[in-house]
């Protein structure tokens, strides 16, 4: 079997289990519904105001800078596992993905990103 007719065969196996976990989920599952389930939850008590409300942006920068060190930590650790095998081009190729990060943290230091309100 050839390379492109595997991948046919992978892509379609794929595209079956899709399939047929949706029309068993849609088969199998309760069908009630009343309003009370349409409802916002939160804890069990019921919302104050309105529902939809504007959030600083502060929150979401925060955010996104979490995640982009979060994936940074991600990616040295299979760095971190072979840095004896890679030599200097590794070290160097780290070293210039650490300066790229650490040049954002310092703008977004700048910029108030990290302060709360």
């Amino acid at each position: 079997m050839d390379n492109l007719s595997l991948l046919l065969v992978v892509l379609l196996t794929a595209v079956a289990l899709v399939v047929a976990a949706m029309v068993i989920a849609r088969l199998i599952s309760p069908r009630s519904y009343n309003s009370q389930k349409a409802e916002a939850y939160e804890c069990g008590i019921p919302t104050r105001g309105r529902s939809w409300m504007q959030f600083h942006a502060g929150y979401y920068l925060f955010a996104i800078l979490f995640l982009m060190f979060d994936v940074e930590t991600v990616l040295l650790f299979p760095w971190a596992a072979s840095v004896r095998t890679m030599g200097i081009d590794g070290l160097l190729t780290v070293l210039f993905f650490l300066l790229v990060l650490i040049l954002g943290l310092a703008y977004a230091w700048k910029k108030g990103a990290l302060e709360w309100m």
